[in-house]
């Protein structure tokens, strides 16, 4: 396996401004904001303004701060932004993610706070790995970047929380397992593994190698697929809902 295997298929080649569209994890970052979009256009009315606002938010709490803040930490994505450039990212990103949270609570809904808040919370507990990493598992990915941005999203357009919100919280959550089982395979292969060798040898006799592109193919082509998925749903259940 070569030493120069990408660290995620969408990464760009490292330096400059590919480092920062890199940084975006931009394939992910739209998956887990369609979410957004997808709890919004299950309630009963969806509130263009608010929603949009909401997308905008997690874009900057998710899409910029928590990643900055992740690679800040191990740097996964072995970008070669400055440390002092991700800090700055990441809590300013955030700040501006939480104040315009705030500003919609005051002007709409105070019980949009609470969301606000954990938002917050576990962007720095989850990307930072604080308090020992209890927060950085799987239970919490995929209740943080899964049923959280849906629930949001309901809850933005709604008001309220509902039976067919937490049900479409569930479908986010088991969505977001799928999706860290297989980016726990790729990761694994491309970031740990030094060497693949071996062969599959089949039934009528003839031979195929088996080397880390051989891993990986099915699980990157998977996510690709998943991801388009998820935000064509979310497009097309807003188109149907602005109808």
């Amino acid at each position: 396996m070569s030493s120069q295997a990408r660290p995620a298929f969408y990464a760009l080649a490292p330096g400059g401004w590919r480092d920062y569209v890199t940084l975006l994890h931009l394939p992910y970052t739209l998956w887990h904001l369609s979410y957004i979009v997808i709890g919004a256009a299950l309630a009963p009315r969806f509130p263009v303004g608010r929603v949009s606002l909401a997308v905008l938010a997690f874009f900057l709490g998710l899409g910029v701060a928590a990643h900055a803040l992740d690679e800040l930490v191990g740097r996964p994505l072995q970008t070669r932004i400055p440390a002092r450039t991700l800090a700055v990212l990441g809590v300013v990103s955030l700040a501006a993610a939480v104040a315009l949270g705030v500003g919609v609570a005051i002007a709409w809904n105070l019980w949009l706070l609470p969301f606000v808040i954990f938002g917050g919370f576990i962007a720095c507990a989850y990307n930072l790995e604080l308090f020992g990493g209890r927060f950085h598992n799987w239970l919490w990915f995929v209740l943080a970047w899964g049923s959280f941005p849906l629930l949001v999203g309901y809850f933005t357009a709604a008001g309220t929380i509902t039976a067919e919100a937490l049900l479409a919280a569930l479908f986010a959550a088991l969505l977001s397992t799928v999706q860290q089982i297989l980016s726990t395979t790729v990761r694994h292969v491309r970031r740990r593994v030094a060497t693949v060798s071996g062969t599959l040898e089949l039934r009528d006799g003839t031979r195929e190698p088996i080397d880390a592109a051989t891993l990986m193919r099915a699980p990157d082509l998977a996510l690709r697929v998943l991801s388009a998925a998820t935000v064509t749903l979310a497009a097309a259940l807003a188109v149907m809902r602005l109808a």
